[in-house]
Parts: structure tokens; C-alpha cells; sequence
């Protein structure tokens, strides 16, 4: 049950604060639930607080206040036994340059009582072919890859991974989007954290959105975008005049207006009623338009909706 720790869940937190020498408040009192079985991703802009929260639901940072339980467990009390049943991925990783891949595999696998021989996990990432190779000698793609396969060596039920396309070339991202579905269809649970829109669509069950450390929305992705009140969006952008922005939000099918960098931007429901309404108050008010796209609303619109900036600011 959503809202109190019970078997169901993978994370529970409860007025989660880090506060830093000097007074910065990365995490502000932040309420979050991960069940157990989802992929369940943190968005937010950098500076956000997302790697702090997760790197205390890792057991790497000490909260300021608040109450954690990973698992069913706290760091605090049952460590060990915790690091047996968890996985990380972290932002950012360096191994050792002249060990191989194998060797980094065997090396990780040394640190748990039980979990996954090296081959398979090697098999789950695609880096059979690499086994032999020195670690500075892979591409960031395979290095990303294979941090991933030293967070899957132990076996463990719950895996986080913070940003770990970042950088990647799409066919990299695509090749770990399968790995962590992979994981997700053996039962394991997964925390993500990302700046990629598609790849919190794709992946994830349930997304937080986090500003300033705190929760600001939580939802499945559709439910999310459907809160925007539309599932379309118009970008508009004007050569000439003003958009007069309360006769735009009055037009039937607009759900919402906002501005954007140069020009405004229309949630809209449906699509093939607003854009005709819109076309036509252009043309009866004058304005000459320089660019007018659609597309589909996206979680990055709900962000900005939220929060007034986009999520990589």
C-alpha cells in the first residue's frame, strides 16, 4: 500500500533533509514510495537534489533528518546485509585502466557471498566480445555498460542507476534501455534517475518530478502529461505583433498557454479543434506567424508547467 513501509516496498522515506556545512539544503523534508517490481524514475533539473536523495537511499550519504528504509531495512542497522541485496550505478565511474572486463567482473563478484557468475552478466550487457579488453580501451558506451553489469554481479533485488546514458550514442542508450527492462521483467526493482524524456517514458512505471528537494509531482507518465489538460502541444512563434495570450486560453480545445523562449506554447485537447481555432484568430488579429509546430506533450512540458524551466537548466 502506497504511503507506509510493508513488503510491497523497495524504498520508504519520510521527511528526508540533507543539509550541507553553510546552511545549503539540497534535500527539503521529501516524502517518496517505491514499490517493489517498478522502475521508478527521479526527474528533476541539476541542482535538484536527485543525486543526494539517491545517493542516501544508497547508503552513501547520512541524512540530516528524516527516516529511510531500503528493503525493509536501514542502513544504520542492517548495512551488510543490505549492500548483499543492492545494486549502484553511479553517475560516474572509473575502473581500473588495466584490468579487463573480465577481471573488473570477477573483481566485483569477490565483494558478495552469492550472486551471478561473470559470463552471464556479461551476456545481459553485451560485452562477450570485450571480455579480454582493457577497461581504457572500451568506449564510453561499453564503460557504461559494464558499471552497469558491476551493479547487476551481486544478483541484487533492487538496482540504482543514476544517469547512466548520459553522453551515450542511441544505439549505447538502447542497448542499456533493454538491460534494465530486462531486470525489470526477472521481478527486481529499479531506481533511475535521467534527463531523458523518452527514457522515463519507456522505462519507467512511475516517475517523481523533485525541485529544491522536495516531491513536486508523482504519477505515471501518462498521468502526469494528462495533468497538463491536454496530450498535444502547439509551439507557436511570432515574426510580428503580440499574442494576445486570454483570447488564446478562451479558444476551444486550449487547455492551457504558456510562454516559452520565443513564443508560447498550447496544451491542447483536441488537437484538429484548437489548431483551426488558432489559425483563425491569427489571421482576424493580424499576426504574421514565423514558426508554428505540434507534437505530443511530453514529461518535460509537465516540468515546465510545474516549474517555469526546462529540466536540463
Amino acid at each position: 500500500m502506497i504511503g507506509r513501509p510493508g513488503a510491497d516496498l523497495a524504498v520508504h522515506c519520510r521527511g528526508l533533509v540533507k543539509r550541507y556545512d553553510g546552511g545549503v539544503v539540497a534535500v527539503d523534508g521529501l516524502d517518496l514510495d517505491v514499490h517493489a517490481g517498478e522502475c521508478f524514475g527521479l526527474l528533476g533539473p541539476n541542482g535538484a537534489g536527485k543525486t543526494t536523495t539517491v545517493e542516501i537511499l544508497e547508503g552513501l550519504l547520512q541524512p540530516t533528518e528524516g527516516r529511510v528504509e531500503v528493503l525493509g531495512a536501514t542502513w544504520a542497522h542492517q548495512g551488510p546485509e543490505l549492500r548483499e541485496r543492492v545494486g549502484v550505478s553511479l553517475q560516474e565511474t572509473h575502473m581500473f585502466e588495466r584490468l579487463s572486463v573480465a577481471e573488473i567482473l570477477v573483481l566485483f563478484r569477490s565483494f558478495f557471498t552469492k550472486g551471478r557468475e561473470p559470463e552471464d552478466v556479461l551476456r545481459v550487457v553485451s560485452l562477450e566480445e570485450k571480455k579480454n579488453a582493457w577497461y581504457e580501451k572500451l568506449s564510453g558506451g561499453q564503460k557504461q555498460r559494464l558499471a552497469v553489469a558491476c551493479a547487476l554481479i551481486g544478483d541484487p533485488e533492487l538496482v540504482f542507476l543514476d544517469e547512466p546514458t548520459t553522453g551515450l550514442d542511441p544505439q549505447s542508450r538502447l542497448q542499456l534501455w533493454d538491460v534494465v527492462e530486462s531486470f525489470k521483467r526477472s521481478g527486481r526493482t529499479v531506481v533511475l534517475t535521467t534527463h531523458y524524456m523518452d527514457e522515463a517514458e519507456r522505462l519507467c512505471d512511475r516517475v517523481g518530478i523533485i525541485d529544491h528537494g522536495r516531491t513536486i509531482a508523482l504519477g505515471t507518465p501518462r498521468e502526469l502529461i494528462a495533468s497538463l489538460g491536454g496530450q498535444d502541444v502547439i509551439e507557436v512563434t511570432l515574426s510580428r505583433g503580440a499574442l494576445d495570450q486570454p483570447a488564446v486560453e478562451a479558444l476551444p480545445g486550449v487547455r492551457g498557454v504558456r510562454r516559452v523562449a520565443d513564443g508560447f506554447a498550447l496544451s491542447v485537447d483536441p488537437l484538429h479543434v484548437a489548431l483551426p481555432a488558432l489559425i483563425d484568430l491569427l489571421r482576424a488579429t493580424g499576426l504574421d506567424l514565423e514558426r508554428l509546430a505540434t507534437r505530443h506533450a511530453t514529461l518535460e512540458d509537465v516540468f515546465v508547467a510545474l516549474t517555469g524551466r526546462g529540466l536540463r537548466d
